[in-house]
């Protein structure tokens, strides 16, 4: 038998020590969860994607009482982003939850679904897109999805 490790690295700072620019996809990523329609799980996420032209589009998750209706704010803001941007790559995305009246404490990262999504415009892109989480005290930055799918399915 053969046995493969699979290791994670993920940078954890603080709010104080981010660069500008990520300071300010934080704060947009934060003031995004505002946005979230959330009346079933009162889970409210917000992302703020920065595109390689500079642009920065954020999301919110979107539900619906059939919940597989609903869409996670990952995947809101990267179809838009693919539907209205086509061909400019991701360079940076970053995702705040708030819930029971503050910013989650510990960050959250995006489902399966999303992860797969972000992967497909992570490979198309031709760059790979930088994750940054945000939780109450700590930033998790991940240099690509792939960090959270080592063993990832990309079809083409």
């Amino acid at each position: 038998m053969k046995e493969i490790n699979l290791t994670t690295k993920i940078a954890v700072y603080s709010y104080s020590e981010l660069t500008a620019e990520d300071k300010k996809l934080t704060s947009m990523a934060k003031e995004a969860t505002k946005r979230a329609y959330s009346p079933y799980s009162h889970f409210n996420v917000g992302v703020a994607l920065l595109l390689d032209n500079g642009e920065i589009l954020t999301g919110a998750n979107q539900e619906n009482a059939a919940f597989s209706s609903g869409t996670c704010a990952e995947r809101s803001v990267i179809y838009y982003a693919g539907a209205n941007y086509p061909g400019v790559p991701f360079k940076k995305l970053v995702i705040a939850a708030w819930t029971d009246g503050d910013f989650v404490q510990t960050p959250i990262s995006p489902c399966g679904h999303c992860r797969q999504a972000i992967l497909e415009y992570d490979t198309i892109g031709g760059k790979r897109i930088e994750i940054i989480l945000c939780g109450r005290d700590e930033v998790y930055v991940l240099d690509s999805i792939k960090a959270l799918m080592p063993l990832s399915f990309v079809e083409f």
